[in-house]
């Protein structure tokens, strides 16, 4: 193991529930200054490590996140990168995963942790989770084997699980239990020890150098398919301007209705040069297009199988794809493929 002493980790503070404090004045909650993070979090000064901060200014609630955000915390990471051993990202609960799965994309080789935490009660509040999280976030972030860092990935921490950053995905608004990861198990459990799974943590080419990615195409779209679903709002979806990648949340292991109009309308989208990417509104499983005849007809229309990807990868890594890819035959090929970890290949 790395001496303690040695061991730089870089927490960068977005924004979110967990760095909220009470004003002593007005009583309101207002962001800590998180250069004196161990004055609200005195346990941090016993590991011994180099902590440093970058807090955003002004900080970000997490429904205002936007690529924009991924693109600064890239950069952040790049510019520290060799200074540090790991980092910790604290960001709101509500979007986490969106921005955990485009991390996983935009840092190409990447060999260092980088782990997203957050809480569901400030830290300034006694019975806050935020205390713990951001205390086990940064032991994993330091945790190191024969000189090389344990988790080199992107990850997210909460309520005594470490989950794959593009596997995980948020389901509960009021439990501290706040994120799921439903087609891959945790890389790490919590309790009296850390227990890793090592067999499931995903490392890079040793001898790459990290390559971030900054560009990003938001011309895309989610449709939910759900029972009784118009031609109208389809075709208002399907042709919206400049659209370029069509997001379905289809039924099951990727169904989907067999109405003529309806595949009319894929089919059109297709001829005109256009993605449809299908992947399950099921929490969890996977799509396996051709197995039933209501999914046969999008698979020869040429609609590309999402398998077990979260919807927060899927669109996360569409935008990623069609902002870096030369072609759309490339993007999708490599959307049948996984890139970072996000899908299981069978």
């Amino acid at each position: 193991m790395k001496n303690k002493e040695e061991t730089s980790i870089l927490i960068i503070y977005t924004g979110g529930t967990i760095g909220m404090v009470h004003d002593p004045v007005t009583g309101s909650l207002v962001p800590i200054d998180f250069k004196h993070i161990t004055d609200h979090v005195p346990e941090l000064a016993k590991f011994g490590y180099n902590l440093q901060s970058v807090s955003f200014d002004p900080v970000k609630d997490s429904s205002n996140i936007d690529p924009s955000i991924w693109v600064r915390l890239a950069e952040i990471i790049e510019e520290h990168y060799e200074d540090n051993d790991g980092f910790v990202i604290l960001h709101g609960t509500d979007t986490m995963a969106y921005t955990a799965s485009a991390l996983s994309f935009m840092l190409e080789n990447l060999r260092k942790p980088v782990i997203l935490t957050g809480s569901q009660l400030p830290i300034g509040l006694l019975r806050t989770d935020g205390r713990e999280n951001l205390i086990t976030a940064i032991e994993i972030a330091a945790a190191r084997e024969n000189g090389l860092a344990l988790v080199p990935e992107v990850c997210i921490y909460f309520d005594n699980e470490l989950t794959r950053g593009n596997r995980t995905t948020k389901f509960s608004a009021e439990h501290f239990d706040a994120f799921n990861s439903p087609n891959y198990p945790p890389i790490a459990e919590v309790g009296l020890h850390i227990k890793y799974n090592y067999n499931l943590i995903r490392y890079s080419n040793p001898s790459k150098s990290l390559k971030v990615h900054k560009t990003f195409d938001t011309n895309v779209a989610i449709l939910k398919l759900f029972p009784g679903i118009s031609k109208n709002f389809v075709q208002a979806v399907i042709n919206t301007k400049d659209l370029r990648g069509l997001i379905i949340e289809t039924f099951g292991s990727g169904n989907a209705p067999t109405y003529p109009w309806f595949l009319e309308e894929l089919r059109a989208f297709i001829s005109r040069g256009g993605i449809i990417f299908n992947v399950t509104q099921c929490h969890g499983g996977s799509v396996e297009m051709g197995v039933y005849e209501t999914s046969r007809e999008m698979l020869s229309l040429g609609v590309v199988g999402g398998k077990d990807i979260t919807s927060e990868a899927s669109i996360t890594k569409l935008m990623h794809l069609l902002g870096i890819c030369q072609s759309r035959e490339d993007v999708i090929r490599c959307l049948g493929r996984s890139m970072a970890g996000e899908i299981s290949l069978l």
